[in-house]
């Protein structure tokens, strides 16, 4: 199984680039691993915002395989824990799951037909946070939950 992380936006900020390169190399030794940053529509400060997350969607939508199981992070969406992601991640290996894709949106989150074809919605937390810090919240997670997966020291519960 490859993970995938996708998120609509500029490059990694120079204060959070470090942590999200360490953590996705550290990732890299349980399951090949690729960033996939997707530019901000050319027009997006003429859109509307509807028209932006509309824009946004086709965009990925063109880049999804069939066979892609895409976890759309979304504020509304129940939270996982540590543990409860480790299980999720083992679940997805024991069905076979080629490419497991997660998405952060844009600033203004994620259209409608995104939240229809994912295949799970996940919150990071009830806090309002800057897409950089998700990217790299994100990628420190994922890393945490293979140290659950192998009984590994990271992880202190």
């Amino acid at each position: 199984m490859k993970i995938q992380l996708w998120s609509i936006g500029k490059d990694h900020e120079p204060y959070v680039k470090p942590g999200i390169e360490d953590f996705t190399k550290r990732i890299s030794r349980y399951y090949p691993v690729e960033w996939n940053l997707i530019p901000v529509p050319k027009n997006a400060a003429t859109l509307s915002q509807p028209d932006l997350k509309k824009k946004e969607a086709e965009i990925i939508l063109q880049q999804l395989t069939k066979d892609d199981f895409l976890v759309a992070l979304d504020e509304r969406a129940k939270q996982m824990t540590s543990e409860g992601l480790a299980q999720f991640i083992q679940t997805r290996g024991n069905e076979s799951a080629k490419n497991l894709v997660f998405l952060i949106g844009g600033v203004y989150g994620l259209d409608e037909s995104i939240l229809t074809r994912a295949n799970h919605k996940w919150s990071l937390s009830l806090l309002t946070l800057p897409h950089q810090l998700v990217r790299l919240l994100l990628a420190e997670q994922l890393y945490r939950a293979c140290t659950i997966l192998r009984n590994e020291k990271y992880h202190h519960a």
